[in-house]
């Protein structure tokens, strides 16, 4: 059972991060159907990354995780992503939307809070 929900989160945060990509690379890279090598890279990435978190399967949202598990380089880009298609997100996928939304109001699992104590205590 834990691992059909685990899979199934994987398969939501792929999906939003793929379709936030898309939207980026679509509007400021002018592509169409495929990413541009840049933009598939950092979602390849992005995809490897969720597929190892720690704290699966009550994963946070990444902006509000004690752990930043992505390199400066990629962190930076994923931010500019979001920033961008985020808002827009609300057109194309509005129930990645309300889900995301539903994440950030969630309280913590044990896990991030555990963590998130140890991080502010430094």
């Amino acid at each position: 059972m834990e691992k059909t929900i685990e899979s199934k989160i994987l398969q939501q945060e792929r999906a939003t991060i793929a379709s936030m990509t898309r939207l980026y690379c679509r509007a400021k890279h002018s592509t169409e159907g495929e990413l541009c090598p840049d933009c598939q890279e950092l979602l390849d990435y992005a995809c490897e990354r969720v597929g190892r978190c720690m704290f699966l399967p009550d994963k946070p949202v990444c902006a509000r995780c004690p752990v930043h598990c992505y390199k400066a380089p990629y962190r930076e880009q994923v931010r500019e992503v979001m920033r961008f298609a985020g808002p827009r997100l609300i057109f194309k996928d509005p129930v990645a939307v309300v889900r995301h939304f539903r994440l950030i109001l969630r309280a913590d699992s044990e896990q991030v809070a555990r963590i998130r104590q140890k991080v502010s205590n430094k």
